[in-house]
């Protein structure tokens, strides 16, 4: 049975800054020598709402990337959009509090050992793990594409970033207000072809995660694609965030995308049945 991530600590960390960027928070945590186990696709569970709050569960936010300065020593950054109740107070936070913290959490994305070609997908907020990964990438000789898509310009987080951080980006808006008009899986397998992809690493909404996985289903490519569920624990106790996964027998398991996850193969999640319970057979 997996378990929860073993370089995890518990610390009460200060939050170095919280800037808005567009519709979201980009906020920096001062985290010391967390960083040193840190890893793409990893996440951070975070208690929220203060000592007098009715909100007990932390809330789960994925790590957009981490470093290591003389000033401050390690610091990680969260990109935070504030829709719930849990994202809003920590959006709310000022620079100096502290806040208390589990990380690192979860599986991160797998690198390779030799120089491939990457294509990065991210969709709204979920595309902020993949400025991180393609450092990693980047710095291994990797051949780093990036595709950012989301419902209107203002969701985009950091393009001027995105161009910066990859060799190539192309960006997508459902509604025409930035790049071109359409989904990031509008042109998929043209640009999986013409660029040469080994590799697809996405992070999005689980309908965009199930779309590149359905369209690179009869390629070579390998989709590892961090899930969206919500994860009320983010340690494996809750099991809230059960997903469905193929076994190589053919059989369906609920796996927990906090311990499992969120890091997976794609094309080992059942996205027929996510949402759904599967029959068991006796």
């Amino acid at each position: 049975m997996a378990t929860i991530n073993k370089n995890a600590v518990q610390e009460m960390v200060t939050i170095l800054s919280n800037k808005r960027v567009g519709a979201y928070h980009q906020i920096l945590l001062n985290v010391g020598d967390i960083v040193k186990n840190c890893r793409p696709g990893n996440f951070v569970a975070i208690r929220v709402g203060g000592d007098t709050s009715k909100l007990i569960l932390r809330r789960a936010f994925a790590i957009s990337r981490v470093s290591e300065s003389s000033q401050y020593g390690g610091t990680m950054e969260l990109i935070v959009a504030p829709h719930g109740s849990g994202s809003k107070w920590l959006c709310s936070q000022l620079e100096g509090a502290e806040i208390d913290i589990v990380a690192p959490l979860g599986t991160a994305f797998g690198i390779p050992t030799e120089p491939i070609s990457a294509l990065l997908i991210g969709g709204g907020y979920g595309s902020a793990p993949l400025f991180g990964l393609a450092d990693v990438l980047k710095s291994r000789g990797c051949k780093v594409d990036m595709l950012l898509g989301a419902s209107v310009g203002s969701k985009i987080y950091a393009p001027m970033e995105g161009k910066r951080s990859v060799n190539s980006l192309k960006i997508y808006t459902e509604d025409g207000s930035m790049g071109e008009t359409g989904r990031v899986t509008e042109n998929l397998l043209n640009i999986v072809k013409d660029r040469n992809i080994d590799v697809i690493y996405s992070c999005g909404p689980m309908a965009m995660l199930s779309a590149i996985t359905a369209l690179v289903a009869d390629t070579d490519v390998i989709h590892q694609c961090a899930v969206e569920e919500s994860m009320a624990c983010g340690i494996g106790v809750c099991m809230t965030c059960v997903l469905p996964v193929r076994n190589e027998d053919g059989s369906t398991s609920m796996l927990r995308s906090c311990i499992d996850g969120p890091v997976m193969d794609g094309s080992t999640v059942r996205w027929d049945l996510v949402g759904k319970v599967p029959e068991v057979s006796s």
